[in-house]
């Protein structure tokens, strides 16, 4: 049916509201360019959800004339899509479905469209697989989290993979090899940019706690960055909404001069204190970072992470007062990968004690020493 009734005016608002993309739900189809061939030409249709007609699809006696200019019935679709909803599948678009589509695309647009210059921020990934199917380290991925608060600056995120060592991660070799390897790709492909177009960082880290340790201690404390926490329920990386309260506990049990100190990070799990005794001895002291209800998704939101920069934060400086700058302290996390991140990024190479990171593996049987966090590497 043509549609040469309709005001130039109105078809052109229809265009920029749908961003001359096809409305369909999942479609997203670029109408004005062939996705092949790269050609630009007009192949988009413009759509009544209420038909023009009476007898048309979803038409109505009284609507279908005094709708059949108005914007708010007209969607911009592919051909597919125009076909499959006026002719092959009438019965299964119904009015209200297409309008919550059009409703849902136009809003989507207007979010993105919103987004001011100076939120743009490049999208940092950590980890295995980078990109496959399956993986939840993607660009759409990230993209669902950011927005509408960030961007991506780039279609290419800066990827920094796991490399592909033939050591198992409970030999000690691994660890030097996967660090030495984090800390090269880091060197070539982060800090000569952060000097010059990065200006804000998005990192989404998925690798062993101790090397998304070793990664928020490169990242630092004094690069604009947002870390996210991959979730369960709800899948993704998106932050949720806090609850209205939430707070950290926090403890110390043992000999208040001993030079033997552990931190115990019981947030995604808990952590006994006789496996710590098992893997530094019983004269220690351990101090005990936990969450409320320790488990996978326990971190919901932004502020729950900023609250764990927080108090870790405060608990390296208690220990170093109450230890001495002598004190050999040992790590011993159970922790979201966002919080691993900001272990590192919190930890200040000129102010902290060194940070032995032990790893749990279960070909160990036990905690490990995978790490160490000093000033050295810095």
């Amino acid at each position: 049916m043509s549609v040469s009734y309709i005001p130039e005016w109105t078809k052109l608002c229809l265009w920029g509201r749908a961003a001359g993309r096809c409305q369909y739900e999942g479609c997203n189809e670029v109408l004005h360019r062939d996705k092949v061939t790269k050609a630009e030409f007009n192949q988009a249709y413009v759509a009544h959800i209420i038909a023009d007609k009476p007898a048309g699809p979803r038409g109505d006696s009284v609507l279908s004339e005094k709708l059949k200019k108005d914007l708010s019935n007209l969607m911009l679709l592919c051909d597919v899509h125009h076909r499959l909803v006026d002719k092959i599948d009438v019965d299964g678009h119904p009015v209200a479905r297409l309008q919550q589509m059009k409703s849902d695309h136009e809003r989507r647009i207007e979010t993105v469209t919103n987004i001011d210059t100076d939120r743009q921020s490049h999208v940092l990934f950590y980890g295995a697989r980078i990109g496959e199917h399956g993986t939840p380290l993607t660009l759409a991925n990230a993209k669902l989290a950011m927005i509408p608060t960030r961007y991506p600056a780039s279609h290419e995120p800066i990827s920094l993979g796991l490399k592909d060592s033939t050591f198992g991660d409970h030999e000690p070799e691994y660890w030097s090899i996967e660090s030495r390897h984090l800390r090269r790709q880091f060197a070539s492909r982060v800090t000569p940019r952060l000097n010059e177009d990065i200006q804000h960082l998005s990192v989404f880290g998925l690798a062993p706690m101790p090397l998304l340790i070793e990664l928020g201690r490169l990242i630092s404390d004094i690069h604009a960055v947002d870390v996210y926490q991959l979730h369960r329920e709800p899948a993704g990386w998106a932050w949720q909404d806090p609850p209205t309260d939430f707070q950290f506990n926090q403890s110390c049990i043992g000999p208040t001069d001993a030079k033997d100190v552990a931190l115990n990070l019981s947030l995604s799990a808990s952590v006994a204190n006789d496996r710590i005794h098992n893997a530094i001895g019983n004269d220690c002291c351990i101090w005990t970072i936990s969450a409320p209800q320790p488990g996978n998704d326990f971190l919901q939101s932004n502020l729950h992470l900023q609250r764990f920069r927080e108090v870790m934060r405060k608990t390296l400086d208690a220990i170093k007062l109450q230890h001495g700058e002598d004190a050999r302290l040992s790590l011993f996390p159970a922790v979201p990968v966002s919080a691993a991140i900001e272990i590192g990024r919190v930890w200040m190479p000129k102010a902290d004690l060194p940070l032995s990171v032990y790893d749990q593996n279960r070909a160990t049987g036990g905690f490990s020493p995978a790490l160490t966090i000093s000033q050295q590497h810095s």
